[in-house]
């Protein structure tokens, strides 16, 4: 009995415990940013088994590893004393690891380091310890000699031939063999123990050899020693012949004297055996008699746990695995043969080593806070609790006054920093221990964002979003979410905020895009992190493939035109019986469709077109079905292509059931088109009459199913079958089938608790769906009591869905919980919720709001705060409400719209940075606090002044062509100067291409909004870069390039060529070997315009030059050789007295060559797209590009205008370095061709053939 004392001590252990609110405890991501800067004490995370057998033949290792921030040290101890490493030159520890080696190369003996062995980590915050390690090292003893007597039984007698193997660690694996190394044979009669001997229930005849041995085999060594072979002489009363023997009679007719059963393991009538749990559980019994004895098995009080029982040895041995303490027990074995029987019992006691019940596990706590350490275990007899500090007792430690030691359990109260440590818990009994560490550590770390900065998510729009905001922190943050930085923490509604740091929306829809923001708040510092939102459209398939029948030889057509949001990227991918659809030659796929031609039997199949975007898909599918030919088959030119199914027929209900009844049909006809599914429907006449809704759909293989049905629905039914064309007509509706009623199944959804006025609180709840009434009279208990008050609950019954409660204090927490319920009873009570009643007007504003580090776009702002119970509500934010009073530029006007921004501070000293301000103006602003619903009155109004800052872009920024030689370029001043301009900085450079030309840079005055730019080539490009100028610097830069053509700007107002309001854009060229692809874009009217296309001829600078050309040498060599040829004939011809001069024979010759080169036809042709773009080519690859026009019909015309239309120069066709510039004008009003006439006007490659 406890005295007095133990009374109080237990006493106030209940009470302790019982008013202990623990702080949750850190836990701390496996990040490895944080880990990299977490310190930490050490633990164990590596270590050898407690009872270590080891080979003599090889080195000794014993492991022992531990992490821990600063890396731990280590040191040993050998049976209770430390372990000095250095002195023995055969111990080594591995680097950064406290495993020991130790090598016999230089000799010594592995049974002198046997012993106890504990391994101990450390840094600067504790000292882990790893089990004792108990090492042995292992042993194959050599059977003692021994001289055995031959053994002499008679026949009929048991025998049992000792083994005794030597003491082996660990024991070896015994077996029985003979001289030819054959195992003995084992049957009911004659077995093993296991014990090793060998057991004979009776001996016979054939048992008599010179050779039975016992072999040990030692599992370390890999080695088997065998016992001197017993020689077993069986003594018979009548001579033996062992080919008489029959199994059937074994003594081969002799008579031999039968015996009652007896055992010869275990002896007795009784033993004991004691086992530990979950260990394995081994009785045996082995009996001697004639005939052999049958054993068999009970247990007394209770049958044997089945599925842990096996029976093995010939059902001698008894074989339970995972002991537990139910396997305790009397068990009974029963031997017995024709003359008898005999039991043996054998109780089973079940002791238990230590086992867990409560491991103790690390513990982060931040400084101030509580936490506690259990550590409870279990075990037969009930194991001892001994608590220990960095290895040493807790009771022998220092005292502290932040820990209390209550048995298996150590509370920490107000922990501080410099208190971490590591704690061990020792459990232990007389069958073993469990050792364990679990450290403390006091950890102060400013918050930390722990995902990816400024993450962009894309969601489709009505989806349910994820935002998350992984943070950490010690002690832990608080985290509020913010949209676009402004207003209350995001909670509530279709916000949700989880303590793990995400943000759910629960329906994202287009105004929900943005920047949202998490802000980790602790007493420490803050830390936020931004998440940009964008809400896409669906990705979907407006006309999807529909199921077709196609003759073969025909074509085929699945449509698949898709809508998404503009700015996601989609690809449509057709797959055939779901496996992707190989497009080669004759399948042709566009986007909104797939043409299958010349359908064959290969095609028919299910087509599924699917639509993927980056964030989401849709896919639909239809099957094709091929046809014969008619020709080829008169019965299906006959026949109908396949069709809808006729409607289900004969609608029969049977095997009615409270919530369910069998519903059976009749298939129509299904057209040439197997039915793949039934739709079940049903209409009910109480609460939707007339309306018909879907129930389920079955296979087309079924046409009879169980409906599961509501109570209390007077159901009819019908049946649509579905093809693959479609769906049938509905069936004539069933007879109708009413369901008895039930208490409600359901809970009402969306239960909460919230105040419309300030001394109320409404509670609120959708109500059950008609389905869900089960009954009649449907009404709702409703219950609700102060929270954490401990009184009884106040509750109301009502039919709406609202039940209001008065005269309640402001802002008070209520649970609230809701219960359905009809005529047949009560449905299940919903858990219980928190509610609030109604908020007030803040009483108290915020005082002494000041700005300080004010400057040109932020300013720090700083208050003093209110009372927390002044704010009569829920504490959203401080709302600063701020506007711009004026601008210090003269004569700008400005807007005074008033502006708000909110900021979550429950310090005692607050500030906050305003951001986005306009430079150089006058601000004014006043700051409340915010509940849900009020604000508070206006704290004092503070004005202040940005400073200077950089101007915005210019207003506007344009550059007109006014000639081919000349650049005009406007602008005009900056909406926000921010400051008093002091002029523009124009910086331009030459474009060509990619490549940009040297800078060149123009300071200008601030009263100047123009500048003329001459061109020194007409082909010249520029990019312009234009900023306006404070005396802070240049502003944000307007960027533009300069026009070169009609087709990138615009500015047929000053040539007069096109109406206001039309243009033409897009204009792309794709190069060719001898053609060129020239496509664009307009608005003007169709047939009531003509396009001309200018263009160069360039030769650049980075071009391969031709005279470096191995063919364009070779081809001059060629030339140069055939003219000495014909000098050479001509010469000779002359001194023979020839007709022609030479000089005549070579001009004759060249001007030939030159005229077969020029005379070649120049046939091009324009394929005009619809888009307006034509393809312009040429058949002859070395045919020279000459200037022409080319109309629609194909026909070659000479030019008919030209640069002199347009006031530019007379008749030249030559810039000045000699390009040509021709023009194809296109006229689309007009359908007559004009004469075919070549221009020969000379280009850079026509000079290669003017050789003469």
């Amino acid at each position: 009995m406890l005295g007095q004392g133990g009374h109080a001590a237990l006493a106030l252990m209940l009470l302790l415990l019982l008013l202990w609110r623990q702080a949750a405890p850190i836990e701390v991501p496996q990040d490895p940013k944080i880990l990299q800067d977490l310190k930490q004490p050490p633990t164990i995370v590596k270590q050898s088994v407690k009872d270590y057998i080891v080979d003599p033949r090889d080195n000794i290792i014993i492991e022992c590893e531990a992490k821990g921030n600063p890396v731990p040290t280590f040191s040993w101890r050998r049976n209770g004393k430390f372990f000095n490493i250095g002195k023995d030159p055969r111990v080594t520890m591995r680097k950064r690891s406290g495993t020991l080696e130790i090598g016999f190369r230089s000799g010594g003996r592995p049974e002198d380091y046997e012993g106890e062995y504990q391994c101990f980590a450390n840094n600067e915050f504790g000292v882990a310890l790893s089990n004792k390690i108990l090492l042995r090292v292992s042993k194959a003893p050599l059977w003692p000699k021994e001289v055995l007597e031959p053994v002499v039984v008679t026949e009929g007698s048991p025998l049992v031939l000792l083994c005794n193997p030597p003491p082996g660690l660990p024991p070896p694996f015994t077996f029985w063999m003979n001289s030819a190394m054959t195992p003995i044979p084992q049957d009911k009669r004659v077995s093993m123990g296991l014990n090793g001997d060998l057991y004979f229930s009776n001996v016979l005849a054939k048992d008599a050899h010179t050779d039975y041995s016992c072999n040990a085999r030692f599992l370390f060594t890999h080695t088997i020693q065998q016992k001197n072979p017993f020689t077993l002489k069986v003594q018979t009363k009548e001579p033996y012949n062992d080919t008489s023997y029959n199994a059937t009679d074994p003594y081969g007719g002799r008579r031999v004297a039968e015996s009652t059963p007896t055992f010869l393991s275990p002896s007795g009538s009784e033993s004991s055996k004691m086992v530990l749990r979950d260990e394995q559980l081994l009785l045996e019994c082995i009996a001697a008699g004639l005939p052999t004895p049958t054993i068999k098995w009970f247990k007394k009080g209770g049958d044997l746990p089945g599925r842990k029982v096996k029976f093995e040895n010939f059902n001698k041995t008894l074989k339970i695995i995972n002991v537990s303490e139910e396997d305790a027990g009397e068990y009974v074995c029963m031997a017995n043969n024709q003359l008898g029987s005999i039991r043996h019992s054998i109780f089973v006691q079940v002791k238990a080593a230590p086992y867990w019940l409560d491991k103790p596990t690390n513990l982060v706590l931040a400084p101030d806070e509580n936490g506690r350490l259990v550590c409870r275990a279990n075990g037969n007899p009930k194991p001892n609790i001994q608590w220990l500090i960095n290895g040493q007792p807790v009771d022998s430690s220092p005292p502290n006054l932040s820990r209390q030691v209550l048995g298996d359990t150590i509370i920490f109260r107000s922990v501080q920093m410099g208190s971490s440590a590591v704690y061990q818990c020792n459990a232990s009994n007389q069958h073993g221990y469990l050792l364990a560490n679990a450290f403390v550590s006091v950890l102060d770390m400013p918050p930390r964002m722990l995902g990816p900065k400024n993450q962009l998510i894309k969601v489709i729009e009505n989806n349910r979003t994820f935002l998350d905001c992984p943070f950490f922190g010690s002690p832990l943050p608080e985290l509020r979410w913010f949209k676009n930085g402004q207003g209350s923490g995001l909670d509530g509604g279709q916000y949700r905020a989880y303590i793990n740091g995400t943000l759910e929306i629960k329906r994202a829809r287009a105004e929900d895009e943005g920047t949202y923001t998490c802000v980790a708040n602790s007493i420490l510092g803050t830390a936020e992190n931004q998440v940009r939102l964008e809400v896409k459209e669906r990705t979907r398939i407006v006309r999807a493939p529909e199921h077709q029948s196609a003759i073969r030889g025909s074509t085929a057509r699945f449509d698949c035109k898709v809508k998404s949001d503009p700015s996601l990227s989609v690809t449509v991918a057709w797959t055939k019986d779901d496996k992707p659809l190989q497009l080669g030659w004759r399948l042709r796929k566009d986007d909104e469709s797939l043409t299958i031609p010349n359908v064959n039997e290969g095609d028919e199949g299910m087509y599924t077109c699917t639509v993927k975007s980056e964030i989401d898909q849709d896919t639909a599918s239809a099957r094709l079905t091929v046809l014969e030919e008619a020709s080829l088959n008169p019965s299906v030119s006959s026949a109908l292509p396949p069709d809808r199914p006729d409607p289900p027929m004969d609608l029969d209900l049977s095997d009615p059931a409270a919530r369910s009844v069998r519903l059976t049909w009749i298939p129509g006809n299904d057209h040439r088109s197997p039915i793949t599914q039934f739709l079940v429907q049903f209409e009910e006449d109480r609460w939707e009459p007339g309306r018909w809704q879907d129930l389920s759909t079955y296979p087309g293989d079924l046409n009879s199913v169980i409906l599961q049905l509501a109570p209390f629905v007077n159901y009819q039914f019908r049946v649509i079958a579905i093809n693959s064309v479609g769906q049938s007509q509905p069936s004539r509706p069933s007879p109708r089938y009413k369901t008895s009623g039930a208490a409600p199944d359901a809970i009402p959804r969306g239960l909460r608790g919230w105040g419309s006025k300030n001394d109320n609180m409404e509670i609120t709840w959708e109500p059950l769906l008609d389905l869900e009434r089960n009954g009649p009279n449907l009404h709702y208990n409703v219950w609700w009591r102060l929270k954490d008050s401990g009184e009884e609950w106040s509750n109301v019954t009502t039919v709406g869905s609202k039940h209001v409660i008065h005269n309640t204090q402001t802002y008070v927490p209520y649970e609230i919980k809701i219960q359905a319920r009809n005529e047949f009873g009560a449905g299940p009570e919903s858990n219980v919720a928190t509610g609030y009643s109604g908020e007030d007007k803040p009483t108290d504003a915020p005082t002494a709001l000041r700005v300080s580090k004010v400057e040109s776009t932020t300013a720090t702002i700083h208050w003093k705060p209110v009372a927390p119970n002044s704010v009569q509500g829920e504490f959203k934010e401080y709302r600063l409400y701020y506007w711009r009073e004026s601008s210090l530029v003269p004569g700008l006007v400005v807007s005074k719209e008033k502006k708000t921004k909110g900021f979550f501070s429950t310090v005692a000293e607050p500030s906050g940075i305003l951001s986005d301000l306009v430079p150089y103006s006058k601000y004014k602003m006043f700051m409340v606090v915010a509940n849900s619903r009020f604000e508070s009155p206006p704290s004092n109004t503070v004005e202040f002044t940005t400073k200077e800052g950089v101007p915005d872009a210019p207003k506007f920024f344009r550059i007109n062509r006014r000639g081919f030689d000349t650049l005009q370029l406007e602008w005009d001043k900056p909406l926000e100067p921010n400051g008093i301009l002091v002029g523009y900085l124009l910086k331009y450079q030459t474009v060509n291409g990619t490549r940009l030309g040297q800078p060149q840079f123009k300071n200008l005055l601030p009263n100047e909004t123009e500048f003329t730019l001459r061109l020194p080539d007409r082909s010249t490009r520029y990019k312009f870069f234009l900023s306006a100028r404070t005396q802070e610097g240049a502003g944000e830069v307007f960027a533009d390039e300069s026009p070169h053509f009609t087709n990138e700007e615009n500015f047929t107002d000053a040539t007069g060529l096109a109406a206001p309001g039309r243009e033409i854009w897009n204009l792309t060229v794709v190069p060719n070997s001898n053609y060129a692809n020239v496509s664009w874009r307009h608005n003007f009217p169709a047939g009531s315009s003509e396009f001309v296309l200018e263009y160069t001829l360039e030769t650049y600078i980075d071009q391969v030059d031709i005279a470096t050309q191995g063919w364009f040498i070779g081809l001059m060599c060629a030339i140069a050789l055939i003219i000495l040829i014909l000098l050479i004939v001509c010469f000779i011809k002359r001194s023979r007295g020839g007709k022609y001069p030479g000089g005549g024979c070579v001009t004759g010759y060249a001007k030939h060559l030159v005229r077969d080169k020029k005379d070649l036809p120049l046939d091009p042709v324009d394929q005009k797209d619809q888009d307006g773009s034509f393809d312009y080519h040429s058949d002859e690859d070395n045919k020279p590009l000459q200037g022409s026009q080319t109309s629609l019909d194909g026909n070659v015309k000479e030019s008919d205008d030209s640069l002199v239309d347009y006031g530019e120069g007379g008749d030249g066709q030559f810039n000045e370095d000699g390009s040509f510039i021709g023009q194809y004008t296109v006229k689309k009003d007009k359908d007559e061709t004009e004469g075919n006439e070549s221009s020969e006007a000379t280009s850079p490659v026509n000079a290669i053939y003017s050789l003469a």
